[in-house]
């Protein structure tokens, strides 16, 4: 990915052909948006879903070994909540800050942050969710002699993952409108357009990327609650 020019430089947006609604910056010129997609708007919404789908994975394996060994040792849930809360908390722009003289400006910052930032819901949903299991469910489990790994894989976590879907989700959207952000650290993803267009007069490119960003949270989300209803086809009995 390539890095942005130096503060102070001109941007100056690629408007294609001058058709009325461009020359008279309408709200949104519809012919320039089905002209610069296959070169400006597909290639960001690609880079912003992969970095989304990286930072909630990475970070979904993170928290989810972290709240497993917080159920099994209890004393841990506090410190380990209380580092993903600090991590949670810090500004997007001032972790990036912190970690660019690390790390520079590259993809690597930007993962690294949005995956902190993912760890606090994702860890308090799974640690939630297997806090809520019945302790009667876990009595009549063992008693049909069942181990603590056994009780783990075939009870409390099948009935943990309406929770962790549920933490998941959050996460997931809250890092698509936080990877717009990463356009201060690399040129990638859809906030690019949209600090271009602030830099601009032109309406179009900033509608249709924050446009963009908005659906791709729908979408995901809509994703994710299918998913839920495949693994836990118990809950839509019930209901």
């Amino acid at each position: 990915m390539s890095e942005f020019a130096p503060a102070g430089d001109p941007v100056i947006p690629d408007y294609g052909t001058a058709t009325d609604c461009v020359a008279n910056d309408g709200l949104f010129c519809t012919g320039w948006f089905v002209q610069q997609w296959p070169s400006v708007f597909w290639p960001a919404l690609v880079s912003h879903i992969y970095m989304v789908v990286i930072a909630v994975v990475v970070g979904f394996i993170i928290a989810f070994a972290a709240a497993l060994l917080a159920y099994r040792k209890k004393w841990l849930a506090g410190p380990l909540n209380w580092v993903a809360t600090i991590l949670y908390t810090l500004p997007p722009l001032a972790l990036f800050q912190l970690l660019v003289p690390f790390t520079g400006l590259s993809m690597w910052t930007v993962e690294i942050a949005l995956v902190c930032f993912t760890l606090l819901i994702i860890f308090q949903a799974v640690l939630s969710g297997l806090a809520g299991v019945p302790a009667d469910v876990k009595r009549a489990a063992a008693g049909m002699g069942l181990d603590t790994g056994q009780l783990l894989r075939q009870v409390e976590l099948p009935l943990a993952l309406p929770a962790i879907i549920s933490g998941v989700r959050i996460a997931t959207v809250l890092t698509v409108s936080i990877a717009t952000v990463a356009a201060f650290v690399v040129d990638a993803g859809l906030g690019s357009p949209i600090i271009k267009a602030v830099s601009s007069p032109f309406n179009t490119q900033f509608i249709a990327a924050g446009a963009l960003a908005v659906l791709l949270a729908f979408v995901l989300d809509g994703l994710l609650v299918i998913l839920g209803r495949i693994v836990t086809p118990w809950t839509k009995a019930r209901a």
